[in-house]
């Protein structure tokens, strides 16, 4: 049976029984949960129905879902059957069948849908344990002799193999595995499942989930007995395709090949190849899917787990001689083979493509570059006699020149030699410990988790800002605050960048007299939502009715920023390309900010071009309108969905100019009109992370009062410079050039006689920072750090760097960075060091301030030009 035969093999199955087909879900988990980077199992995107937290669409569920493990990736390539990306088959019970019908239909499955004899299949059980108060699970063995099982072939075994705990608390249950009987060509007479043999494989094991684990370890059984199952999809193909590994199965054997042919090695006849073709067939495989996705290569999170399999990827691809590019084209190949099972490889084929030739192309010079550094480290290690290599050498190869210490490590055990992970850990935490103290840092509230009594409350926001409702539910919280659930609520709770709205209860205090509360919050939990509230006069209690009432100046200026975010991110992508994807928003009634997939920052030239294209869309005064589709009817009709949000089978369609302008799946809230945006104005454009840009905006009263602002400044410059405002940048020009002259010029001896003014009007604005570079005439240091110290304090953030040349034919170098900079990767010793080079010198210092000297006057100029290009290239990255 082929891959794609097995699969449909195993839901159709389910689905003649009774079960909902679920499409897979994404990779990276919904926004709403924290606890892992990317999907893991086929039962996590099912969690929040699991836990009771959402009604399931069925109480019979069935799943192939893509997973992806990052404990494996340095074991990927060095066995047969590891793998990062994987497919995962599942059959769910929600408070609905149990233990004999999950036995009954993996047995028949087992029989008739993939043809296995019945005498080959061996079953595990949890043989008991004491601790937990449990014995062995008679009713296991008893569903399985049932059906037939002979009970020599039904093994019990510990609960470190067949008892499933979510962790130290909550749900758990005893699990029953099959496994397939090889034969004793592969073992011996004694050998049975679950033990570290490879005569039994196991292919499926079954979750029964029946008891709780509180903080002591004591058992209760739940109110409702669900079921989970797994099926590896990739080990099951070994299996009926009769090979011995993964990677001889239908879907990744292809990408074996196209490692032979790229490479002209053969796979099996060298362990080292065998192990680099390995990790190019898994590696480019995840790499594919978590692009398709919407991850994109970073420093940080799930970013970092996909930039180290691509990395690792074309350092095997590069080992066996590869030239070219490596990633696009088994990317291409992964398309072919699962693109039409998974359609999103289809439709994002292009930002595939585009950032895989990207991660590939800036990371080539960093892997020559580091792998010859790496080899003289080795070279030099090996002469005195060394067993490893030291932190301090792992650590600048990683902060200096990029070389990943996960690479590193790798290189340096396949010669043998070991590598300091605590001390170079130590030195990474020194790192981040001065990037904190340097930018400071924010907690972001997270949303409670509420348990409020009572059917979930009634969502009535879209309609109304005010309603005349019930208190179903109230809690105290600390600080005199209350937790009130209502039975119809106009608030909106904070969801999809848009935060909460505020506003007021009023209520009658049962003498009388009126009551009042003001809403400063509100907190979701699934369908459900509470009020977070601080009294003001009079008590309320359940059963209260009560006036609610939307702060409505806030909300509609939350809707105008809502709308103009949509606008935004459909000019991005009509401008930039389709690359482009919500990474991350702010919605609130201040301002709107829109983090989006991009390796660039934008020009002026483009910068503009989408401003105009909203502030168009918003003159058009097009209509905003919503409507309640299917998940495939809204994804047919084009419409965008936010990478790591979970959507059921119905879901909120906003449209934009009947769809023209915009259509996004999206449960925030919007105004009638692009008309009622008012106007549209971007405040700025910034890096939010690798590969990630960020743009700020206002609009509607903020947006106006902005402009105002702007021509009050330019009146202002106007009457400072003596001329007329429409003049005004031709005057600054003018200053500009002088400045410059003066700077090269050098008319000063010292720095006492240096025009500061003027060096400060030279500046320039580079990505939310001020940059300065300049050719100074000083005898000595001191004269330029006198200068320095004149200039800094009316710069802000900046980053600085003055040179001069002595008049014995040297050069020196003075810089400055402010801390905020800093903690976006800036450094001044790392800036001051390339520039020195250039001159044939040296130098460094703290992250702040650093000076150097070098010897070849003539170079000077070079010298800053690449002081500056360093800046403008960190700035851009960080």
């Amino acid at each position: 049976m082929t891959t794609d035969q097995i699969r449909e093999t195993f839901l159709e199955f389910f689905a003649s029984r009774d079960h909902k087909r679920l499409p897979s879900a994404s990779l990276v988990p919904a926004s709403s949960d924290t606890s892992v980077l990317l999907t893991v199992a086929g039962m996590h995107p099912l969690k929040p129905y699991f836990a009771g937290q959402e009604a399931p669409p069925y109480p019979r569920l069935a799943s192939c879902q893509k997973c992806f493990r990052t404990p494996d990736i340095d074991i990927v390539g060095t066995t047969t059957r590891h793998l990062t990306f994987f497919e995962m088959l599942g059959n769910f019970s929600l408070g609905d069948y149990f233990k004999d019908q999950a036995i009954e239909n993996a047995w028949k499955l087992s029989l008739d849908g993939f043809g296995f004899p019945q005498d080959k299949i061996w079953v595990t059980v949890f043989e008991g344990d004491e601790e937990l108060g449990l014995g062995p699970d008679e009713e296991a063995i008893a569903a399985w002799e049932a059906i037939g099982v002979p009970r020599e072939r039904i093994v019990l075994c510990p609960r470190s193999e067949n008892f499933w705990q979510a962790g130290p608390v909550g749900p758990c249950g005893p699990c029953s595995e099959l496994y397939l009987d090889r034969g004793l060509e592969f073992g011996e007479p004694d050998d049975l499942p679950g033990g570290d043999n490879e005569r039994f494989l196991e292919f499926w094991n079954l979750v029964f989930m029946q008891f709780n684990q509180d903080e002591n370890g004591v058992l209760t059984p739940l109110p409702e007995q669900n079921i989970d199952t797994g099926m590896g999809l990739n080990r099951m193909a070994a299996i009926l395709q009769g090979v011995t590994s993964v990677f001889e199965t239908d879907e990744l054997k292809p990408l074996i090949e196209l490692g032979e042919q790229l490479s002209g090695r053969r796979y099996g006849e060298n362990e080292a190849d065998d192990v680099a073709l390995r990790v190019l067939a898994d590696h480019t495989r995840g790499t594919t899917f978590l692009v398709a996705d919407g991850v994109v290569p970073s420093n940080e999170d799930r970013g970092y787990v996909l930039r180290r399999i691509m990395r690792r990827a074309i350092q095997k691809g590069r080992s066996l001689g590869i030239e070219g590019a490596i990633l696009p084209v088994y990317a291409e190949k992964v398309i072919e083979i699962m693109g039409a099972r998974y359609p999103e490889l289809v439709e994002q084929r292009d930002a595939i493509d585009r950032w895989l030739r990207a991660e590939e192309e800036s990371f080539g010079h960093t892997l020559e570059q580091g792998t010859r550094m790496l080899e003289e480290i080795v070279e030099r290690a090996r002469a005195e006699g060394e067993e490893g290599i030291g932190a301090d050498d792992l650590f600048r190869l990683h902060d200096t020149y990029g070389f990943p210490y996960d690479l590193s490590r790798e290189l340096l055990a396949e010669q043998g030699l070991g590598s300091d992970e605590e001390g170079f850990e130590q030195l990474m935490e020194a790192q981040r410990e001065r990037s904190r103290a340097g930018g400071g840092s924010a907690a972001a509230r997270q949303g409670e988790r509420i348990t409020l009594e009572g059917p979930p409350a009634e969502f009535v926001g879209y309609e109304a800002l005010e309603t005349h409702t019930t208190v179903t539910a109230v809690r105290e919280r600390p600080q005199g605050e209350l937790l009130v659930k209502l039975a119809q609520s106009p608030f909106y709770a904070a969801g999809g960048g848009q935060i909460s709205d505020h506003g007021t209860l009023e209520f009658g205090d049962g003498n009388g007299a009126g009551g009042c509360a003001t809403v400063v919050g509100v907190v979701r939990s699934g369908d459900d939502q509470g009020l977070i509230v601080k009294p003001v006069a009079g008590e309320l209690h359940e059963g209260e009715a009560v006036t609610a009432r939307v702060d409505r100046a806030a909300r509609l200026a939350t809707m105008a920023n809502h709308t103009a975010t949509h606008l935004l991110h459909a000019a991005l992508r009509g401008r930039l390309g389709t690359h482009v994807r919500q990474a991350g928003s702010y919605v609130g009634p201040d301002k709107l900010r829109f983090d989006f997939t991009h390796g660039s920052p934008l020009t002026p030239e483009e910068l503009r071009e989408v401003e105009d294209q909203v502030n168009a869309w918003v003159i058009a005064n097009a209509p905003v309108r919503w409507r309640q589709t299917s998940l495939e009817e809204a994804k047919s009709a084009g419409a965008m969905a936010l990478f790591g949000e979970k959507y059921g089978d119905v879901v909120r369609m906003v449209e934009v100019g009947d769809g023209s302008y915009s259509r996004e799946l999206c449960g925030g809230t919007h105004v009638a009109s692009t008309a009622e945006i008012g106007v549209f104005r971007v405040t700025q454009e910034t890096s939010s992370a690798a590969n990630v840009r960020r743009i700020e905006a206002v609009t509607g009263a903020e947006g106006i009062a902005l402009l105002r602002a702007h021509d009050h400044a330019l009146r202002e410059a106007a009457a400072q410079l003596r001329t007329r405002p429409e003049d005004v940048p031709a005057k600054l020009a003018d200053l500009q050039a002088k400045a410059k002259a003066a700077a090269k010029g050098g008319a000063a001896a010292a720095g006492a006689a240096v025009d500061v003014d003027a060096l400060i009007a030279s500046a320039e604005s580079v990505d939310g920072a001020h940059v300065l570079t300049a050719r100074l005439d000083a005898a000595d240091n001191k004269a330029l750090l006198d200068v320095l110290d004149r200039v800094k304090p009316k710069l802000g953030d900046a980053a600085i760097v003055f040179g001069a040349a002595t008049p014995d034919g040297k050069t020196l170098f003075v810089s400055s960075v402010a801390p905020a900079l800093v903690a976006r990767g800036l450094k001044a010793g790392d800036i001051v060091k390339l520039a020195a080079k250039v001159t044939g010198g040296g130098g460094g210092g703290r992250d702040t301030h650093a000076t150097a000297g070098g010897r070849d006057a003539s170079k000077l100029d070079e010298a800053l030009g690449v002081a500056r290009e360093a800046i403008e290239f960190k700035l851009a990255a960080g």
